[in-house]
């Protein structure tokens, strides 16, 4: 499935914006990129195996949190960032 990396995330992922991966769930997906792309994984999900606040992820278009949220080959999972700062 097509999945979109932010900027803030592309230097794990060798600069791409967008990556092919495969997962029957949004974890699935995310341990599979993390096989590739070395920490990746832990910059979505934090050491409660949540999604960090911070990040948002949709699906199809659609806001998801859980990482137990079914995904299919032809989905579209686009992960964002939150900017901070003052």
């Amino acid at each position: 499935m097509r999945v979109l990396i932010p900027s803030q995330l592309r230097s794990y992922t060798r600069g791409a914006a967008e990556i092919d991966a495969i997962g029957a769930t949004l974890d699935e997906l995310l341990v599979n990129i993390e096989r590739e792309f070395k920490g990746f994984r832990f910059r979505i999900v934090d050491e409660q195996d949540r999604v960090r606040r911070h990040i948002k992820i949709f699906v199809n278009r659609e806001a998801v949190r859980e990482l137990a949220h079914p995904l299919a080959p032809s989905d579209e999972v686009q992960i964002v960032g939150a900017l901070t700062g003052g």
